[in-house]
């Protein structure tokens, strides 16, 4: 199916996003538990390189498809006849390395296993606030950040003990990056606040809009809008491993999606990231603060743009962070439930991200690299995700 103009009608059943249990409660957790965003890699990772450095794998997951060892490997596959969908380049699958070895602390990407994919047609860009402002045009959707949280959603995802929010805070909003004035711990909640109002349209809370950055990718999207625009637009979210695939633009073992030379090679930075002291100081090296416009650095070999930092993006992979030792080989979809050992819940609903973000830099996550795994609460729009669309052929 084409892509639906702004004046057909929606294709979506309902045109606004469940109501959220857990956006607010990112906030709480930062500031009443002391729990950061994604604060728990640092511990799941270590067992995992654990159990690669000593041959050893955790429990097979159950409920996963099986697979034929009879089934003739996927190879590249041809480019289907006709005009390309606007705004997609074609990815011809096949069979590639997906994970890494990579001993980085923020890593949380192993065994490096290999994968088929099929062939499929992906957004060459990032999906920007004027194609997201279409949608809502056309369909009158409401995202989670626009959504009032209700007491019993945010009740029903926090750990026991917790307080209750006062009931002025109980307003729509998102989590925003706010740089400290000067040198902090490492913790997430120094730098993450609850900013209400903050939505897509207001990336960084009122008084900001997207004038002038309309080019720019959406923010603030939880992975209900996601979904939600790629089906009113006849496509879907990738898998992780058609995004990794799609990454690597068919380079073999390189560490970026456009080989092995540093980001600002020769004076010309190839992705936007972090540069500076995190996350108080970034000089700007690389021309934005955070995010900067689609097409601003090169593509890579498939001809897609910003695969590498700007904003994170979901895919529709439940995260777990021991998939890989129990992932098919044949275009994996991901686990069958979501699992987070390091979260006070962890059967927290979770999908993956990938792509790393403005905020990424070698000294701080490094997560900008093809293989780099990210992960959200489903309903958690925040300043640095947003999402591509990809489309069977």
């Amino acid at each position: 199916m084409e892509r639906r103009s702004p004046s057909s009608p929606p294709v979506i059943p309902n045109a606004t996003a469940p109501v959220r249990q857990r956006k607010l409660k990112g906030w709480l957790l930062l500031l009443l538990t002391g729990l950061g965003l994604g604060a728990g890699a640092t511990l799941a990772v270590p067992r995992l390189r654990e159990w690669v450095a000593n041959g050893q794998r955790p429990a097979p997951l159950q409920g996963l498809p099986t697979e034929s060892a009879h089934e003739p490997p996927l190879g590249p596959q041809p480019r289907p006849d006709g005009p390309a969908p606007p705004g997609m380049v074609w990815i011809p699958g096949g069979t590639f390395r997906m994970g890494t070895t990579d001993t980085n602390r923020h890593f949380f990407d192993a065994p490096e296993h290999e994968v088929e994919v099929g062939g499929f047609w992906m957004d060459e860009t990032e999906v920007t606030n004027e194609q997201f402002a279409a949608f809502v045009k056309a369909t009158g959707y409401v995202t989670v950040a626009e959504q009032k949280p209700t007491l019993e959603s945010i009740r029903a995802g926090l750990p026991p003990g917790t307080p209750d929010p006062p009931p002025e805070v109980l307003v729509p909003g998102s989590l925003v990056f706010t740089p400290p004035p000067g040198p902090v711990p490492n913790h997430h909640s120094y730098w993450w606040k609850w900013v209400p109002g903050a939505c897509w349209k207001h990336p960084e809370g009122p008084g900001s809009d997207i004038a002038g950055r309309m080019n720019h990718p959406v923010v603030h999207v939880a992975w209900p809008d996601a979904v939600a625009y790629a089906k009113w637009a006849g496509k879907r979210l990738p898998t992780e491993a058609e995004w990794e695939f799609a990454a690597r633009g068919g380079l073999v073992g390189k560490k970026y999606v456009w080989g092995d030379e540093p980001p600002d090679e020769g004076g010309k930075w190839r992705c936007n990231i972090w540069q500076g002291e995190f996350p108080y100081l970034n000089t700007k090296a690389d021309g934005y603060v955070r995010t900067a416009p689609v097409k601003s650095y090169p593509p890579n070999a498939f001809g897609l743009y910003d695969m590498a930092g700007n904003v994170w993006e979901w895919c529709s992979d439940w995260y777990r962070h021991d998939y890989y030792f129990s992932s098919p080989r044949r275009n994996p979809t991901g686990p069958p439930s979501s699992f987070d050992p390091q979260e006070p819940n962890p059967l927290t609903p979770k999908r993956v991200t990938r792509g790393g973000s403005f905020l990424c830099s070698d000294g701080f996550c490094s997560r900008y690299k093809p293989y780099g795994r990210g992960r959200d609460e489903m309903d958690s729009g925040q300043s640095h995700v947003g999402f591509r669309c990809v489309k069977d052929k």
